[in-house]
């Protein structure tokens, strides 16, 4: 088990921006909910929800708004169960889950996810568009590309092809009504007590990444079409791999923010910290925090091509 004192040094530096900190702090020693989404191309999420209650797997929607969206209070590897190898469910993390909704596509769009491997966005995103139009699904990395093309043929995606170009080299030869910029990040989001390793390595995000992330968020906004729409976004808390990023972006190209809706708690973007100003137009992203949304923390940007 991860000791307390690993914790607290890991992330005493963010108690200027994070608010609550104590809150925060006692949030990380709480084992992270196990989530899964209900695959609404395969099924609804009432008869989904019945016919595991039946079977005393006990799913939890996490609110009347959302049925999709459940806690399973009792299961630890939800990929045993019959409703994951049918495609029904999948395991993702409440924050996660919010990404598709939140870049908001629609059918018969055309959508590209830079970074898509394990897939999990991509099959929701494909959801939200009744699989129509086009999804490119690209990822770099072989290894996770034969895992993505099952994650999206068990889930029923039919409007997705799969691609393996670096991302912040994708080719320009097309343009894309939304793009997901899902970006490598240092992961701090998912540090919590269940996890059996040492403290998150804070400073490798500040090193190299950065650099990886603006080049990455820099070429999908250039992939964008006229009045198109990019969610960036991180499983991490750190400024320098978030608002600095997107601030990067603002000052090169002709990009707004745009406000995010997630219909859960969520903290605004930074418009500064320290010397640093970001802006405060950066204040329209969005933070996740595991005390305030008990999942994986997340930062969230919105982000449009000026028609």
């Amino acid at each position: 088990m991860i000791k307390d004192e690993a914790m607290k040094t890991a992330f005493d530096e963010y108690a200027d921006f994070v608010p609550s900190f104590s809150g925060f702090q006692q949030a990380l020693r709480r084992s992270l909910p196990v989530h899964v989404r209900i695959n609404g191309l395969k099924a609804e999420p009432g008869a989904v929800i019945s016919s595991m209650a039946a079977r005393g797997a006990n799913p939890v929607p996490v609110s009347d708004r959302f049925p999709c969206f459940c806690t399973l209070d009792h299961i630890r590897r939800p990929g045993n169960l019959l409703e994951y190898h049918l495609g029904r469910l999948h395991p993702q993390a409440l924050t996660s889950c919010l990404a598709a909704l939140i870049l908001a596509p629609v059918p018969d769009s055309r959508v590209l996810d830079m970074c898509a491997a394990p897939g999990g966005k991509t099959a929701h995103i494909s959801e939200l568009m009744a699989n129509r139009g086009l999804i490119v699904a690209n990822e770099l990395t072989t290894a996770r590309q034969s895992p993505l093309g099952h994650t999206l043929a068990r889930l029923g995606v039919l409007n997705a092809v799969v691609t393996g170009y670096q991302a912040q080299e994708f080719p320009l030869r097309n343009r894309f009504d939304f793009i997901l910029a899902d970006v490598p990040c240092s992961g701090e989001g998912g540090f919590r007590a269940v996890r059996d390793r040492k403290a998150p390595i804070v400073k490798r995000g500040r090193t190299i990444l950065p650099d990886l992330q603006k080049r990455i968020i820099t070429r999908g906004f250039d992939l964008l079409a006229e009045g198109g729409v990019m969610l960036y976004s991180t499983c991490t808390y750190n400024p320098e791999e978030n608002e600095a990023v997107v601030r990067h972006l603002l000052d090169r190209r002709d990009a707004e923010l745009l406000p995010v809706t997630s219909g859960f708690h969520q903290e605004p973007g930074l418009a500064s910290r320290g010397e640093e100003f970001y802006g405060s137009s950066l204040t329209a992203a969005a933070r996740f925090y595991p005390h305030r949304i008990d999942s994986v923390g997340f930062f969230m940007a919105r982000i449009r091509r000026r028609s």
